[in-house]
């Protein structure tokens, strides 16, 4: 829904409120996508949500919950009776329940789990003992399983019993009397078989699948990899625990994506929008990263200094191509980083491609050198030279010049092997990203070019 027919929509919806029409404003927020009802309530002020949340249907009201920024969870949590709590967690797929559970404070928590049933309790623990960002943590134990030696119509009569409190029937999951998982099949195979024949002629015995304590990560690229709807979370023993659905893992990838982009600009990463976040809370998060790049920038000026009396003697000029260089740089290594951190993500590039990845590197970079440095050496001496009178004799234009040639091949390589090195180490890769390669990146160009500088140009 555009911003102008939320904006309408919610002068309407507190117009029929302050009416008291409840019968027109049920009919209302039942007809929109439980997305958009979210949406609609967290842009409401806070004595109004519970009002028109209580309107919903049982089925609308789970659905809408679970979208709800957790501000507005949380304050419908704290206003629910027991009552309405129940209701709306009975209709909620346990996933979304454990996501929940995992957000909100211990005295929310123990009303949730006190208005569950003992099997439901039992699950929520079971899910909560796996590994934060793991497998376990996002899969929901609610998927159809079948016995490969049922025939189609057993197969079908097992999914009516049980499809209202799966959260998806298109795939089943094949397995044994201890729950090991031995196929797959989906409500398409099972349509185009005849009612009498079994499973065990056509299900798929091959099956991808993932441990409960594998990352999450991993889970959302096998998904995607192998273009799945769903993927069996299976033990150390192939017994089946639960699946990850797709919607989950567009979650996880959102995530994923949102975390990396906050670390490679420097940013710790919040599960706050920036505008649910307080003043204080966006500094935190900014200002560890920006004192360990300002101290780690320390030894740029320690070069500087170094070296500063050298290069003055020789032409004050050199000290003009400094920021040049080092911003040039700084983008060549980002270049490669970013470029490199992408294919580590979707799994294009792995840790053993690292000698394949740095020789397309070495190439890529001194094409682009080549190319920068002949450019920088005609605008030196041709455009600040001739047309600006600047002395820039083509000995200076050629220190200059060679120092960058020097700079942006070393930038390439310092930026698509420490992603990978950080990958070995078992780190995110993208917290070398763009921020430590730059500042690595114009150490080394300093130095590279007072050392050409000092050794072209001083007599």
């Amino acid at each position: 829904m555009e911003y102008e027919e939320m904006s309408e929509l919610k002068e309407r919806v507190l117009t029929l409120l302050s009416e008291k029409n409840f019968r027109e404003l049920k009919r209302i927020i039942n007809e929109l996508q439980p997305v958009d009802t979210a949406i609609l309530l967290d842009e409401m002020n806070d004595k109004d949500i519970l009002p028109i949340f209580r309107l919903l249907s049982k089925e609308n009201a789970a659905e809408t919950f679970v979208e709800m920024s957790y501000d507005g969870q949380e304050l419908l949590l704290n206003s629910f009776t027991d009552a309405e709590l129940k209701a709306v967690f009975d209709e909620m797929f346990l996933d979304d329940t454990v996501d929940i559970i995992e957000e909100m404070p211990a005295n929310v928590v123990k009303r949730i789990i006190k208005q569950s049933d003992a099997e439901t309790r039992k699950l929520i623990n079971e899910i909560l003992k796996y590994p934060r960002d793991s497998a376990g943590t996002i899969m929901t134990v609610e998927y159809v399983s079948l016995r490969e030696q049922w025939t189609v119509k057993e197969c079908f009569d097992r999914i009516r019993k049980i499809a209202v409190d799966k959260e998806t029937i298109y795939n089943c999951y094949v397995t044994d009397d201890k729950r090991k998982l031995i196929g797959t099949v989906t409500v398409k195979d099972l349509l185009l078989h005849d009612y009498e024949t079994p499973l065990t002629d056509f299900m798929q015995r091959e099956v991808i699948s993932v441990e409960a304590t594998d990352d999450k990560e991993f889970v959302a690229q096998q998904i995607a990899k192998y273009d799945l709807s769903a993927l069996p979370v299976v033990d150390s023993e192939n017994r089946m625990l639960g699946i990850v659905t797709v919607d989950d893992v567009l979650d996880v990838m959102e995530q994923e994506a949102t975390e990396d982009m906050s670390i490679m600009a420097a940013v710790t990463p919040s599960t706050d929008t920036y505008m649910e976040q307080s003043i204080w809370q966006i500094w935190k998060n900014r200002i560890p990263w920006l004192l360990i790049l300002m101290i780690s920038a320390t030894f740029t000026g320690l070069i500087i200094n170094t070296f500063e009396g050298t290069l003055h003697a020789i032409s004050p000029l050199l000290f003009a191509s400094i920021p040049m260089l080092m911003d040039t740089g700084g983008n060549a290594g980002s270049q490669a980083s970013v470029t490199v951190i992408r294919g580590l993500a979707l799994d294009e590039i792995r840790p053993k491609d690292a000698l394949k990845v740095l020789w397309k590197e070495i190439r890529v970079s001194a094409l682009l050198a080549l190319c920068l440095s002949v450019v920088c050496f005609g605008k030196l001496y041709l455009l600040d030279g001739l047309a600006f009178g600047n002395p820039y004799t083509w000995d200076i234009c050629l220190a200059v010049s060679l120092s960058l040639f020097a700079t942006v091949v070393l930038a390439k390589i310092v930026g698509c092997m420490m992603p990978m090195l950080a990958k070995v180490c078992k780190l995110d890769p993208a917290v070398v990203a763009s921020p430590f390669i730059t500042t690595i990146v114009d150490a080394l160009s300093l130095i590279i070019f007072c050392l050409i500088s000092m050794g072209l140009l001083q007599a």
